[in-house]
């Protein structure tokens, strides 16, 4: 048997849809982008969403609506993928890295609090493997700190506060205290990459809550000059007859989501609630199985939130790196498909040349020391889920007699 991590679950009806794009003569941002849209702010409760060509882009350019840029710092965890801080640094603000709570692969709240300074503009808390952050807390730390805050644009004195922005790459469709992930913080970016539970092949959108005295039409345009080299029409708009001329009101960016991509993401959000259900099947399947033999797993569903079910975390307690390496090896030898997420940033080569040290975030090193990711895709069978648990269990206590 080979298991796949996380390919696409792509149907004739995604397919059919991309073809009728195709047909209409129109394949760049258009109308099915703006429907794409429309639909992403109706599911996250938002007035608003803008698609953009990544997650990335989605929190590079929301820094750069507030303004942020040098002399500014931003927070976001060290324990993550190199996205949630790598804009940061492009927008010539200072990445502050904090570490993970003990046990917990979200950030550590009072680390949050104790990082932010005057020179704060916003924080990047980051959800995990589908598992939203307790943002109640990170709204707590931005409030006690909030007379530090020092604005340094129009928007930022309007929020009036250090701005939330969440990095949702895993967390399309989850909920925290009622509040689905798209509402909760001030904004909100997801990625809808083609491992993801939702797919465009690339892509990614950001929605956001109103903000007190600010137009979200106003939001929604300067979102989109952002993303279109600051011009001031559109594709769609320029078509209209004798409608050429526009105007450049910025040296903006490039980060449009098409029509193309958009028309995956149409059907696949028809499809979304069957896709979450088929997860949350496997992780009940998986969390049976984890248990009976002690494993540590990520806690995907409880009274206070639902996951997206995006990834299955698990810990193999007591052991190191050499130990969980080694389980990974012996997996893949029989054809399963395994990951880690994450190698905390601090690890990588980028951010040892910025001066981070994996020796300051240890919780974070504990987290990753012994993590493996498992399989979690709609397309696994309950044959499959099987066949990876008995691999998973095989393979531990062949490196457990290799290490007696």
């Amino acid at each position: 048997m080979r298991i796949s991590f996380s390919p696409p679950d792509i149907t004739q009806k995604e397919i059919d849809e991309v073809v009728d794009t195709l047909k209409s003569g129109w394949i760049t941002t258009g109308p099915k982008t703006k429907l794409f849209e429309k639909q992403i702010a109706e599911s996250c409760r938002t007035s608003k969403a803008v698609a953009m060509n990544s997650a990335t882009a989605a929190m590079e350019m929301t820094l750069r609506l507030l303004g942020i840029g040098e002399g500014d710092e931003v927070i976001t965890s060290a324990y993550t993928y190199s996205a949630s801080a790598s804009v940061i640094h492009h927008v010539g603000a200072k990445i502050i890295l904090v570490d993970t709570e003990k046990d917990s692969f979200h950030l550590d709240y009072q680390a949050v609090v104790n990082a932010i300074t005057n020179k704060t503009k916003a924080i990047i808390p980051v959800d995990i493997a589908g598992v939203m952050c307790n943002y109640d807390k990170i709204f707590e730390a931005v409030d006690y700190k909030k007379d530090l805050f020092r604005p340094s644009s129009e928007l930022q004195e309007m929020i009036g506060r250090i701005a939330v922005i969440a990095d949702a790459a895993h967390s399309f469709g989850a909920s925290f205290k009622g509040k689905m992930s798209g509402e909760a913080a001030d904004f909100t970016c997801f990625s809808f990459h083609a491992v993801k539970n939702l797919t465009t092949a690339e892509g990614g959108a950001v929605t956001w809550r109103d903000i007190l005295g600010v137009n979200n039409d106003e939001i929604y345009t300067k979102f989109m000059l952002l993303t279109l080299h600051g011009q001031s029409k559109d594709a769609l708009a320029k078509t209209k007859l004798g409608a050429w001329e526009y105007d450049i009101l910025s040296p903006a960016y490039k980060c449009n989501m098409t029509d193309i991509m958009a028309s995956l993401g149409l059907v696949q959000l028809q499809r979304y609630p069957e896709i979450l259900e088929r997860r949350k099947q496997i992780i009940e399947m998986y969390n049976h199985a984890m248990n009976s033999v002690g494993m540590d797993v990520l806690a995907h569903y409880t009274d206070e939130y639902a996951s997206s079910g995006h990834l299955y975390l698990v810990r193999l307690p007591g052991k190191d790196e050499s130990f969980r390496n080694r389980v990974i090896e012996l997996m893949a030898g029989k054809g399963i498909a395994t990951n880690v997420h994450y190698k905390p940033l601090p690890m990588h080569t980028a951010y040892k040349n910025l001066g981070f040290k994996i020796s300051d975030y240890p919780n974070a090193f504990d987290m990753y020391k012994n993590e493996v990711t498992l399989p979690l895709h709609s397309l696994l069978t309950n044959e499959e889920v099987e066949y990876v648990v008995k691999g998973l269990k095989e393979s531990i206590k062949e490196v457990d007699a290799i290490y007696v």
